[in-house]
């Protein structure tokens, strides 16, 4: 049974947001994704200083069964990335939502989180 945190919002591409104190994102995956992919060995993150365009492909996991995209699920710049998480792409498995965020992100809109999944939308579009 895949873990949703009630306080994160969501996207359908499985990719989670936490709004931040200093009004960054923070984005990674979710358990449910981490699931499906199986064990993370690579993971590539965009450039800080990039300006991603919202459903852009931002980065990538590869896991051993799959390589899947990562999307930026709302337009900005890419503020910081999780470099541990690039020399440790196992985090993906075990901290999804803690140790394993991919990148946060400078939004575009203050509001470009209005609208988006809460936690029960999530868990009504994975079946949990």
């Amino acid at each position: 049974m895949s873990n949703v945190p009630a306080e994160l919002k969501y996207v359908d591409t499985h990719e989670w947001l936490r709004l931040e104190a200093d009004g960054t994102v923070t984005i990674g995956i979710t358990d449910h994704a981490q699931e499906l992919l199986g064990d993370v060995v690579y993971v590539e993150l965009p450039e800080v200083g990039a300006q991603l365009a919202e459903h852009a492909v931002a980065g990538v996991v590869e896991s051993v069964k799959a390589a899947s995209d990562v999307y930026a699920p709302i337009a900005g710049e890419v503020v910081a990335i999780n470099e541990e998480l690039v020399a440790s792409p196992e985090l993906a498995n075990t901290a999804p939502y803690g140790e394993a965020w991919f990148f946060r992100v400078k939004p575009a809109d203050a509001n470009a989180l209005d609208g988006l999944m809460d936690a029960a939308g999530y868990t009504d579009l994975i079946g949990a």
